[in-house]
């Protein structure tokens, strides 16, 4: 889900620059150089000691070179703290201590928080509504892609290579786009079959084709954030509109317009970049937690809705 914590995800996402004002610095710069030569194989992949990595190192596929960054990193944040400079990023990244081979513990963290979040709720839900009810099925597919999403956002914290990148932004896409797809199916629900099934194709296609493009690895992320953004901006349009005309003969649409609206208000953490608190939190790790209560209450209003049409369908029938 997190139509709106997905957009931002995608939508403000700062592109990793090739270089910043911590990695470019010559201090930096001498360290990697003298690490690398000292400990490293040409390919920079393999110690040329005997210096042994733990297991969970060696799993999370740290290379000699990855760990001439990392321990580079430190001695140059240091350096500028002693010289009373401001924190540098490195890579386009801010500097986060490493825990258990992750890169960015908290992220990991709030992310798997907001898997378990999704299994908890859907359970809730099968529990509160029957399985005959109209788009039971329909949201238990968003709930299954909600969970690999979440799952790539964990991976992809942990380490980023190309691969969890791609497999990050493309699943980050698919909940963007299936937010968009099921706001439609629940609006055109009582439409022709016909129609609705045209609408699920061209949803297939278009994603399909996206992650076609990404796949490329030269794609243009001003053009993923435009889409995106554009995507998202229909939904909560939709979702907006829809609760604004059925307030009165559905009370409990509000809410999905506060699960928007704490959405959009949750974004601003994105906006702001400092450097992490303890080196650990920082402002994006916190946009993820923020998402996670927003799925109870999101959840809270499918299951609202899910009865409300299975008693209209049970009157219908009387």
């Amino acid at each position: 889900m997190y139509l709106i914590t997905q957009i931002v995800f995608l939508c403000l996402f700062i592109v990793y620059s090739t270089q910043s004002l911590g990695d470019s610095s010559p201090f930096y710069q001498k360290c990697l150089e003298r690490c690398n030569l000292l400990n490293c194989t040409e390919d920079g992949l393999h110690f040329t000691d005997d210096k042994q990595q733990s297991i969970i190192l060696k799993v999370t596929q740290w290379s000699c070179n990855d760990e001439c960054q990392y321990d580079c990193m430190w001695q140059t944040v240091f350096a500028f703290h002693k010289r009373k400079w401001n924190v540098p990023q490195f890579h386009g990244k801010w500097p986060f201590i490493r825990l258990f081979g992750m890169q960015e513990p908290a992220s990991v963290a709030f992310s798997l928080l907001n898997l378990y979040i999704h299994i908890k709720m859907i359970r809730k839900f099968r529990f509160q509504v029957q399985s005959d009810s109209p788009t039971y099925t329909l949201w238990h597919i968003f709930c299954l892609i909600c969970i690999n999403a979440w799952f790539w956002s964990g991976v992809f914290h942990a380490r980023d290579f190309p691969f969890t990148e791609l497999m990050d932004y493309s699943c980050a896409f698919s909940i963007v786009l299936m937010s968009c797809y099921c706001m439609c199916m629940r609006i055109l629900r009582n439409t022709s079959q016909t129609l609705l099934m045209v609408l699920t194709a061209i949803f297939l296609a278009f994603y399909f084709n996206h992650v076609a493009y990404l796949s490329t690895g030269r794609f243009s992320y001003a053009y993923n954030m435009e889409l995106n953004l554009a995507v998202g901006a229909m939904t909560a349009f939709g979702w907006f509109a829809w609760c604004a005309w059925n307030r009165k003969r559905q009370p409990y649409t509000w809410k999905c317009a506060v699960f928007v609206t704490l959405g959009a208000l949750s974004t601003l953490l994105e906006l702001i970049d400092q450097p992490p608190l303890f080196f650990i939190y920082d402002f994006h790790a916190l946009w993820h937690l923020s998402s996670a209560p927003l799925t109870i209450l999101f959840y809270s209003f499918i299951i609202d809705d899910c009865k409300y049409l299975r008693k209209q369908e049970v009157e219908k029938s009387d």
